[in-house]
């Protein structure tokens, strides 16, 4: 494509790492814990971002459609200068479809595993190819999952190399806090470098306070292991949020102008590929 056919590039303000589309006429997996209450559109999302200086967003595939991310690509194919997206898969996706994916702009898969008593085996050649072709292509797996389960997942994602990025903080269990097994080998993933982390939805953390968990992500990997995300538009978490107290938190989180913008903007751009 000449120059000259180009769409204009778009100034690098801040990117939201964790948003969502959805329709309501979408069918809904089985074993969903949860639905659309709403149509939400990129449209929409976009002009949230635009509202409060944000350039660019990641959409999260939602748990109730299963591995069904026609929502998703629809938004990343309208919007590729601005949007970057991460699917749920089945373990035996060949690499042919995750390639037609990674063009339409995936950049990772998504276990969202929370509020389940029963988690798949990932040791199973499935899933074990799945993660090694991952990581070759330079994607991520997004593990949204209480961390005291952690344990008997993350070894076996972790041993193909293969980035790994945990939702929201790691979701971490509130009693032992920083301390509790699962939220310390998120920080050995951190410590390695092959792990990040979310700041976003502290009404997640079970009642704990976030500030703790911000300073122990940092010691581990450092501040380029840190992405900000909004979560919106916050399905069943209530009424009373806005999308500037969600940058307002990581303003005090996080209160150094030059720090905050590489949490903003610098690492989310590496991680998702924009």
């Amino acid at each position: 494509m000449t120059s000259s056919t180009q769409a204009p590039a778009i100034p690098f303000t801040a990117i939201d790492c964790h948003a969502h589309v959805m329709r309501t006429d979408v069918a809904l997996a089985a074993n969903r814990h949860s639905a659309p209450e709403r149509d939400v559109t990129p449209e929409e999302y976009l002009a949230l971002l635009d509202a409060h200086g944000v350039s660019h967003g990641v959409l999260t595939a939602p748990s109730f459609y299963g591995t069904n991310n026609a929502v998703l690509q629809e938004a990343l194919e309208a919007y590729p200068a601005r949007l970057r997206g991460t699917g749920i898969v089945a373990p035996d996706i060949d690499r042919a479809t995750l390639l037609a994916m990674d063009r339409a702009g995936f950049t990772g898969i998504r276990l969202n595993w929370t509020k389940r008593s029963d988690l798949p085996d990932l040791s199973t050649p499935d899933y074990q190819k799945l993660f090694v072709t991952l990581r070759d292509l330079n994607w991520h797996v997004e593990v949204f999952l209480e961390s005291e389960k952690l344990p008997g997942v993350l070894p076996h994602i972790s041993r193909s190399g293969v980035t790994i990025v945990f939702d929201h903080f790691g979701n971490p269990e509130p009693t032992d806090g920083v301390n509790g097994e699962g939220f310390r080998l998120l920080l050995a993933e951190l410590e390695k470098g092959t792990g990040w982390t979310k700041l976003s939805a502290p009404y997640r953390l079970r009642g704990a306070p976030p500030q703790p968990y911000v300073d122990a992500l940092r010691a581990a990997g450092g501040l380029e292991h840190l992405v900000w995300a909004s979560d919106w538009p916050w399905v069943q978490i209530g009424d009373d949020l806005s999308y500037q107290k969600c940058l307002d938190w990581l303003t005090g989180w996080i209160p150094d102008p030059g720090e905050r913008h590489q949490v903003l903007v610098d690492n989310a751009r590496t991680l998702f590929r924009f």
